[in-house]
């Protein structure tokens, strides 16, 4: 009988390759299964880059198996070669630290600990500082050919331009992650991104050469792209961050309700626990009535608030109808700088007040001339409200929360004016 977990994560595109097929599906129809999958600290934060391995993760917890989640504190001060052309930046001990405590807080959110099934939290600092060099030759590196390691990818792809001895030993010390892991928590599974299938492949060997033919799978998850080809997790202002401080959750809900009509349903099965029913009638209204986006709003609600939760969710759609509708002044200052974070932001000179000198002054028209046009022809709002009088002076009554007016021209144009 096929695992109803493998069934729907084949139904949802996640499976990518597997060590053992048949073995797995056996094992996971016989008892409760360890699992683990790791991320190295390289920042405070998980971008959504990370997210679909550790949502994987998730998905067998919901199914009844026991996940290990590992926070690399130690393979985070080598650095992992793949899926880099150079030689990453070494961290600071204290940088490094910091990270594994920043991404462990992230970690309590996507998953539940404490209970029968509940997740368990790891470092692999904790064993790897352990081993002395002497230890690593002879117990470790004694078991790993040269030959075995140059005929890895992301070691193979870096020979042209270079690579350390630091970095080349990484797959070993990920290898001896899954050894530490089968012993200690019976662990039986690495699950990881496709560009981990050789530090997974490198652990199941090095375990067989140790310790004998413990029971252990490999599995990758496939490398997330964009119906277009480009790449995914960025957004115009960068990298998509799970840290509320870094991508605020409206920007992180508006990343996802604009996901294309061509990505939409691929996303909805990789980054939420919607059901295939539900999903399939999200897809009908997709096709037959697109312009409703349905879909997209399902994505972004699903996603938002299992990473920021129910208020924040809330919080973000809020905002997005209040930019929407162009009802600024409903939204506090704070509201507005997330909204408009990446619009020219401009400072008028003391004595400019008068309309058309400010948004000549601010770029907003090109001339006065035109300034006149379009404020006479109502093309211009101050704080979603049209103003046509050439006249109009501004004052402190337009900032809104008493920092700044958000000024429009047209439908699209904005800027964040600050003034005295």
């Amino acid at each position: 009988m096929t695992s109803a977990l493998l069934e729907d994560l084949k139904w949802r595109g996640l499976i990518y390759q597997q060590t053992d097929e048949e073995g797995l599906e056996t094992l996971l129809n016989k008892e409760q299964v360890s699992l683990y999958c790791g991320a190295d600290p390289t920042a405070d934060s998980l971008h959504i880059g990370h997210l679909l391995p550790m949502l994987t993760l998730r998905r067998f917890q919901e199914y009844g198996h026991r996940p290990i989640v590992l926070i690399g504190g130690g393979t985070g001060m080598v650095g992992d070669p793949s899926g880099k052309s150079e030689e990453r930046v070494l961290q600071t001990e204290e940088q490094v630290e910091k990270n594994v405590q920043g991404i462990s807080k992230q970690m309590h959110k996507l998953f539940e600990f404490g209970t029968d099934q509940g997740a368990i939290l790891v470092n692999n600092k904790d064993w790897l500082e352990q081993i002395s060099l002497i230890s690593f030759l002879r117990d470790y590196g004694k078991h790993v050919g040269i030959n075995y390691l140059l005929g890895k990818d992301s070691i193979q792809t870096r020979l042209e331009n270079g690579i350390s001895f630091t970095e080349f030993t990484y797959t070993i010390l990920q290898a001896i992650d899954f050894g530490h892991l089968n012993k200690e928590h019976n662990c039986k599974l690495q699950i990881g991104g496709s560009d981990q299938w050789g530090n997974i492949t490198s652990g199941i060997e090095l375990m067989r050469r140790m310790y004998g033919d413990r029971e252990s799978y490999g599995l990758t998850i496939p490398l997330v792209v964009k119906a277009d080809g480009k790449k995914f997790g960025k957004s115009e202002g960068g990298s998509v961050w799970l840290d509320a401080d870094k991508t605020s959750p409206y920007e992180f809900y508006q990343f996802w309700i604009n996901t294309k009509d061509d990505d939409v349903i691929k996303f909805l099965k990789y980054f939420t626990f919607l059901s295939k029913e539900e999903i399939d009638k999200l897809q009908q209204s997709l096709e037959e009535a697109p312009h409703l986006r349905e879909a997209q709003k399902a994505l972004a609600e699903n996603v938002t608030e299992f990473i920021h939760g129910k208020a924040a969710l809330e919080d973000a759609q809020r905002i997005s109808a209040a930019l929407f509708s162009g009802d600024l002044k409903a939204l506090s200052a704070q509201e507005l700088k997330e909204g408009f974070k990446d619009v020219p932001q401009v400072e008028l000179s003391h004595a400019t007040t008068n309309i058309v000198e400010a948004i000549v002054e601010s770029g907003i028209s090109s001339s006065k001339r035109q300034a006149r046009e379009d404020v006479t022809n109502g093309a211009i709002y101050i704080n979603g409200e049209r103003q046509q009088d050439v006249n109009y002076e501004l004052t402190t009554e337009d900032k809104i929360d008493n920092a700044f007016a958000i000024i429009r021209r047209g439908k699209k144009k904005y800027f964040m004016v600050n003034f005295k």
